[in-house]
Protein backbone atom coordinates (compact mmCIF):
# COMPACT_ATOMS: atom_id res chain seq x y z
CA UNK A 1 0.00 0.00 0.00
CA UNK A 2 1.38 3.17 -1.19
CA UNK A 3 1.34 6.34 1.46
CA UNK A 4 1.35 10.11 0.65
CA UNK A 5 3.48 11.46 3.19
CA UNK A 6 3.76 15.04 3.99
CA UNK A 7 6.75 16.63 6.00
CA UNK A 8 5.59 17.62 9.51
CA UNK A 9 3.11 14.59 10.12
CA UNK A 10 2.04 12.52 13.09
CA UNK A 11 0.68 9.18 12.46
CA UNK A 12 -0.79 7.43 15.79
CA UNK A 13 -0.73 3.62 14.56
CA UNK A 14 -2.76 0.82 16.55
CA UNK A 15 -0.11 -2.16 16.15
CA UNK A 16 -2.22 -4.96 17.46
CA UNK A 17 -0.98 -7.61 19.71
CA UNK A 18 2.54 -6.92 18.48
CA UNK A 19 3.14 -9.37 16.03
CA UNK A 20 3.77 -8.09 12.58
CA UNK A 21 1.33 -10.64 10.51
CA UNK A 22 -1.74 -8.88 13.06
CA UNK A 23 -0.76 -5.08 11.79
CA UNK A 24 -3.39 -4.02 8.90
CA UNK A 25 -1.18 -3.48 6.00
CA UNK A 26 -1.59 0.42 6.66
CA UNK A 27 -0.05 0.22 9.94
CA UNK A 28 2.98 -1.81 8.37
CA UNK A 29 3.40 0.59 5.63
CA UNK A 30 3.19 3.96 8.06
CA UNK A 31 6.11 2.72 10.03
CA UNK A 32 8.03 1.36 6.63
CA UNK A 33 7.86 4.71 6.10
CA UNK A 34 8.46 6.95 9.05
CA UNK A 35 11.76 8.23 10.24
CA UNK A 36 11.15 8.41 14.18
CA UNK A 37 8.77 5.79 16.31
CA UNK A 38 8.26 6.80 20.03
CA UNK A 39 6.63 4.36 22.01
CA UNK A 40 6.02 3.16 25.46
CA UNK A 41 9.50 0.48 26.28
CA UNK A 42 7.44 -2.68 25.65
CA UNK A 43 5.70 -2.36 22.60
CA UNK A 44 8.67 -0.73 21.15
CA UNK A 45 10.89 -3.60 21.52
CA UNK A 46 8.29 -5.86 20.10
CA UNK A 47 8.40 -3.72 16.74
CA UNK A 48 12.16 -3.95 16.88
CA UNK A 49 12.10 -7.42 15.96
CA UNK A 50 10.24 -6.52 12.62
CA UNK A 51 11.76 -3.09 11.73
CA UNK A 52 15.63 -2.95 13.55
CA UNK A 53 16.33 -0.38 11.28
CA UNK A 54 14.23 2.47 12.55
CA UNK A 55 14.91 5.53 15.11
CA UNK A 56 13.15 5.07 18.48
CA UNK A 57 12.22 7.05 21.41
CA UNK A 58 10.16 5.78 24.60
CA UNK A 59 8.73 7.06 27.55
CA UNK A 60 7.79 5.11 30.43
CA UNK A 61 4.19 4.22 31.81
CA UNK A 62 2.54 7.44 33.50
CA UNK A 63 4.84 9.63 31.21
CA UNK A 64 2.16 9.12 28.21
CA UNK A 65 1.81 12.73 27.82
CA UNK A 66 5.72 13.55 27.81
CA UNK A 67 5.36 10.58 25.04
CA UNK A 68 3.08 12.11 22.93
CA UNK A 69 4.66 15.64 22.68
CA UNK A 70 8.30 13.92 22.19
CA UNK A 71 6.40 12.51 19.14
CA UNK A 72 4.82 15.95 18.05
CA UNK A 73 8.06 17.99 18.66
CA UNK A 74 9.93 15.65 16.78
CA UNK A 75 7.37 15.75 13.64
CA UNK A 76 7.44 19.75 13.79
CA UNK A 77 10.86 19.58 13.00
CA UNK A 78 10.40 18.02 9.31
CA UNK A 79 10.19 13.86 10.35
CA UNK A 80 7.57 11.98 9.97
CA UNK A 81 6.63 10.28 12.93
CA UNK A 82 4.50 7.38 14.46
CA UNK A 83 3.57 7.07 17.78
CA UNK A 84 2.72 3.52 18.53
CA UNK A 85 0.17 1.80 20.52
CA UNK A 86 -0.97 -2.11 21.02
CA UNK A 87 -4.44 -2.72 19.78
CA UNK A 88 -6.34 0.32 18.58
CA UNK A 89 -5.07 3.60 18.64
CA UNK A 90 -8.32 5.22 19.75
CA UNK A 91 -9.10 2.59 22.32
CA UNK A 92 -7.33 3.15 25.13
CA UNK A 93 -4.70 4.53 23.29
CA UNK A 94 -2.65 7.50 22.36
CA UNK A 95 -5.04 8.69 19.53
CA UNK A 96 -7.32 11.12 21.89
CA UNK A 97 -3.98 12.57 23.93
CA UNK A 98 -2.08 13.37 20.71
CA UNK A 99 -5.29 15.34 19.33
CA UNK A 100 -5.72 16.86 22.38
CA UNK A 101 -1.61 18.31 22.55
CA UNK A 102 -2.04 19.15 18.61
CA UNK A 103 -3.21 22.51 19.85
CA UNK A 104 0.09 23.28 20.52
CA UNK A 105 1.71 22.12 17.64
CA UNK A 106 -0.72 23.53 14.92
CA UNK A 107 1.83 23.00 11.86
CA UNK A 108 1.51 18.79 12.71
CA UNK A 109 -0.61 17.01 10.88
CA UNK A 110 -2.23 13.99 12.64
CA UNK A 111 -3.61 10.89 11.12
CA UNK A 112 -4.85 8.24 13.04
CA UNK A 113 -4.00 4.22 11.93
CA UNK A 114 -6.38 1.72 13.79
CA UNK A 115 -5.01 -1.56 14.94
CA UNK A 116 -7.03 -4.77 16.21
CA UNK A 117 -7.94 -4.64 19.88
CA UNK A 118 -7.42 -6.32 22.51
CA UNK A 119 -11.07 -7.37 22.93
CA UNK A 120 -11.37 -8.75 19.28
CA UNK A 121 -8.10 -10.59 19.09
CA UNK A 122 -8.65 -12.16 22.55
CA UNK A 123 -12.30 -13.02 21.65
CA UNK A 124 -10.88 -15.09 18.53
CA UNK A 125 -8.86 -16.81 20.57
CA UNK A 126 -11.73 -18.55 22.95
CA UNK A 127 -14.56 -18.93 20.33
CA UNK A 128 -17.07 -16.46 19.45
CA UNK A 129 -18.00 -14.18 22.85
CA UNK A 130 -18.68 -11.05 21.58
CA UNK A 131 -21.21 -12.35 19.32
CA UNK A 132 -23.90 -10.03 20.85
CA UNK A 133 -23.95 -6.41 22.84
CA UNK A 134 -20.92 -6.08 24.99
CA UNK A 135 -19.46 -3.41 27.59
CA UNK A 136 -15.22 -2.73 27.50
CA UNK A 137 -14.25 -1.75 30.70
CA UNK A 138 -10.57 -0.36 31.69
CA UNK A 139 -10.16 -2.07 35.23
CA UNK A 140 -7.25 0.54 35.72
CA UNK A 141 -7.89 3.49 38.04
CA UNK A 142 -4.89 5.64 36.98
CA UNK A 143 -7.32 8.29 35.33
CA UNK A 144 -10.26 6.67 36.67
CA UNK A 145 -11.98 6.64 40.01
CA UNK A 146 -12.42 3.17 41.38
CA UNK A 147 -16.21 4.21 42.40
CA UNK A 148 -16.57 4.57 38.79
CA UNK A 149 -15.48 1.86 37.90
CA UNK A 150 -17.44 -0.05 39.89
CA UNK A 151 -20.44 1.85 38.54
CA UNK A 152 -19.80 0.74 34.82
CA UNK A 153 -18.68 -2.96 36.00
CA UNK A 154 -22.54 -3.02 37.89
CA UNK A 155 -24.92 -1.61 35.53
CA UNK A 156 -22.94 -3.60 32.68
CA UNK A 157 -23.69 -6.79 34.38
CA UNK A 158 -27.33 -5.93 35.60
CA UNK A 159 -28.25 -5.06 31.55
CA UNK A 160 -26.51 -8.61 30.78
CA UNK A 161 -23.95 -7.50 28.66
CA UNK A 162 -20.99 -9.59 27.69
CA UNK A 163 -18.43 -7.63 29.49
CA UNK A 164 -14.66 -7.28 27.98
CA UNK A 165 -12.00 -6.53 30.97
CA UNK A 166 -8.48 -4.40 30.31
CA UNK A 167 -6.47 -3.86 32.45
CA UNK A 168 -7.75 -6.60 35.48
CA UNK A 169 -4.98 -6.52 37.94
CA UNK A 170 -1.23 -5.46 38.91
CA UNK A 171 0.87 -5.36 41.76
CA UNK A 172 -0.76 -2.38 43.27
CA UNK A 173 -4.54 -3.57 42.30
CA UNK A 174 -4.01 -7.22 43.17
CA UNK A 175 -7.62 -8.08 44.14
CA UNK A 176 -9.51 -6.08 41.88
CA UNK A 177 -10.34 -8.36 39.47
CA UNK A 178 -12.07 -10.44 42.50
CA UNK A 179 -13.86 -7.25 43.46
CA UNK A 180 -15.09 -6.98 39.91
CA UNK A 181 -16.47 -10.53 40.09
CA UNK A 182 -17.95 -10.00 43.87
CA UNK A 183 -19.82 -7.00 41.57
CA UNK A 184 -21.01 -9.08 38.92
CA UNK A 185 -21.98 -11.69 40.73
CA UNK A 186 -25.00 -10.23 42.34
CA UNK A 187 -26.64 -10.02 38.92
CA UNK A 188 -24.58 -12.83 37.29
CA UNK A 189 -24.97 -16.33 38.39
CA UNK A 190 -21.46 -18.14 39.47
CA UNK A 191 -22.02 -20.74 36.67
CA UNK A 192 -21.45 -17.88 34.01
CA UNK A 193 -19.00 -18.96 31.29
CA UNK A 194 -15.97 -16.30 31.13
CA UNK A 195 -12.76 -16.65 29.71
CA UNK A 196 -9.28 -15.15 29.29
CA UNK A 197 -6.33 -14.47 27.39
CA UNK A 198 -2.62 -13.45 27.82
CA UNK A 199 -0.16 -12.08 26.35
CA UNK A 200 -2.72 -12.24 23.07
CA UNK A 201 -0.89 -13.10 19.75
CA UNK A 202 2.97 -13.33 21.69
CA UNK A 203 5.56 -15.32 22.61
CA UNK A 204 3.83 -17.46 25.78
CA UNK A 205 0.00 -16.92 25.10
CA UNK A 206 -2.12 -18.48 27.67
CA UNK A 207 -6.05 -18.68 27.43
CA UNK A 208 -8.44 -20.46 29.92
CA UNK A 209 -12.27 -21.05 29.98
CA UNK A 210 -13.85 -20.94 33.25
CA UNK A 211 -16.80 -19.92 35.21
CA UNK A 212 -17.18 -16.60 36.89
CA UNK A 213 -16.76 -17.88 40.27
CA UNK A 214 -13.94 -19.99 39.44
CA UNK A 215 -12.28 -16.64 37.83
CA UNK A 216 -12.88 -14.74 40.75
CA UNK A 217 -9.66 -16.73 42.00
CA UNK A 218 -8.01 -16.34 38.86
CA UNK A 219 -4.22 -15.19 38.38
CA UNK A 220 -3.97 -12.24 35.78
CA UNK A 221 -2.14 -9.60 35.17
CA UNK A 222 -1.80 -6.49 33.16
CA UNK A 223 -1.20 -8.15 29.98
CA UNK A 224 -4.76 -10.04 30.32
CA UNK A 225 -8.11 -9.31 28.43
CA UNK A 226 -11.15 -11.19 30.68
CA UNK A 227 -14.39 -11.96 28.77
CA UNK A 228 -17.36 -12.53 31.26
CA UNK A 229 -20.51 -13.83 29.06
CA UNK A 230 -24.25 -12.80 29.72
CA UNK A 231 -26.77 -15.29 30.39
CA UNK A 232 -26.80 -16.84 26.80
CA UNK A 233 -23.38 -17.88 26.55
CA UNK A 234 -22.28 -21.03 26.81
CA UNK A 235 -18.96 -23.38 25.83
CA UNK A 236 -19.26 -25.41 22.49
CA UNK A 237 -16.90 -28.08 21.75
CA UNK A 238 -14.37 -26.63 23.81
CA UNK A 239 -15.19 -22.54 23.03
CA UNK A 240 -16.85 -19.79 24.15
CA UNK A 241 -19.65 -18.79 22.46
CA UNK A 242 -22.64 -16.32 22.64
CA UNK A 243 -25.75 -17.13 21.30
CA UNK A 244 -27.01 -14.29 18.70
CA UNK A 245 -30.49 -15.49 18.68
CA UNK A 246 -30.58 -17.01 15.52
CA UNK A 247 -33.47 -19.99 15.09
CA UNK A 248 -31.21 -23.62 14.52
Amino acid sequence: MECAFLSKRCFVVGMGPGKESQMTKEAVSVIEQVDYVVGYPVYVELLKKAFPEKEYGSTPMRKEKERCQLALSEAAKGKDVAVICSGDAGIYGMAGLVLELQKDYPEVEVEIVPGITAAVSGAAVLGAPLMHDFAVISMSDLLTPWEKIEKRLRFASEADFVICLYNPCSKKRADYLKKACDIMLESKTDDTVCGYVRQIGREGQEAEILTLKELREARVDMFTTVFIGNSQTEIRNGKMVTKRGYRL
